[in-house]
């Protein structure tokens, strides 16, 4: 274990508040699915009341997923300060007890992000900023997990890749795509572009639609990342099934990344097929929430084993005793 000493209830600790992270994107996207966004038009108040003093007998309609969304966010907000706490107090290492208070402000500018979407009536530009950094804790949360874990801590069994680019960056690279595609889809569903383009696979009929409005450019934009982010996926999968088959930290999340990504194709053609129903546009939301934690973790995973020692290197894998 060298300079750290590994903590399974900190760890086990970590993943719950990762956990609960991807619920509170699912139920976030619950309450863009069924417009209830306005649904409580005060903020911090519900109706004048306190969050948790809000009579249950009024949860009725959209209040139900927007004051729900308000009690589950306070709920991982309150998780992620005892996890900082507990970073600060216990953990050896400088950079990661950062990392943990790095991941408390974000989850606090969350909160008052989500409070000035009501306040303003829901602007587009800090929905969206809303939605992005959603993904950005989600990420950071995912890192506090893997970081924490005993794998983590261990010494890696370094693995040789010659091939360019190298597995480490192609996952990278792919990792970055799906964050951006993320954004795109933010925009799309809050500038409401979803069924811009009423038809899937065409678009109007035709390969290419006509430019026509603004919010048409912006649902093409998201279906072409789709196809930037396949293109990725497949070809970090097919790298990892050719070369490290055997190897089961790579195997088994890039199954998973597979598997996600069949289901969030399927996703997005159900949500223009049935107008976006409310369940299969927020498990679409969720699924590209999944696919992204689970392409962070694979890249995490591949700059741990691929990274050669290096005493002063600063990378995220075993590569500066710091980081260890």
């Amino acid at each position: 274990m060298n300079r750290t000493s590994y903590n399974p209830w900190l760890h086990r600790f970590a993943k719950l508040v990762a956990g609960a992270t991807f619920i509170l994107i699912f139920i976030g996207g619950l309450v863009t699915s069924t417009d209830s966004g306005l649904a409580v038009p005060d903020w911090p108040t519900t109706y004048g009341h306190f969050m948790f003093s809000f009579p249950l007998s009024q949860m009725v309609g959209g209040i139900v997923y927007e004051h729900g969304h308000r009690m589950v966010a306070s709920v991982v907000g309150m998780l992620m300060v005892i996890l900082a706490v507990w970073l600060w107090l216990k953990e050896p290492r400088r950079w990661v007890k950062r990392l943990g208070g790095v991941a408390l402000l974000a989850v606090i500018t969350q909160g008052l992000l989500g409070g000035l979407t009501v306040l303003f009536l829901l602007p587009t530009a800090i929905s969206v900023s809303h939605g992005a950094l959603a993904q950005t804790f989600f990420c950071l949360t995912i890192c506090l997990a893997l970081f924490t874990s005993r794998e983590w801590q261990q010494a890696p069994a370094q693995i040789e890749d010659t091939q360019r680019p190298s597995l480490s960056m192609l996952a990278t690279m792919t990792t970055a795509a799906v964050f951006v595609q993320l954004i795109l889809g933010a925009v799309m569903r809050h500038t409401k572009s979803g069924l811009a383009i009423p038809d899937f696979p065409l678009a109007f009929g035709r390969i290419i639609p006509p430019f026509d409005s603004a919010k048409i450019a912006i649902h093409f934009s998201h279906r072409l990342g789709a196809l930037v982010v396949a293109t990725l996926i497949i070809w970090t999968v097919t790298r990892i099934m050719r070369d490290y088959r055997t190897e089961k930290k790579l195997f088994r999340p890039a199954l998973l990344l597979l598997g996600a990504l069949i289901a969030q194709l399927t996703l997005g053609a159900f949500t223009v097929w049935t107008q976006k129903e409310v369940l299969i546009t927020t498990t679409h939301v969720a699924t590209g929430a999944l696919i992204l934690g689970t392409s962070l973790f694979l890249t995490l995973r591949t700059r741990k084993l691929f990274l050669p020692l290096a005493p002063n290197a600063g990378t995220f894998g075993e590569a500066a005793p710091e980081m260890r």
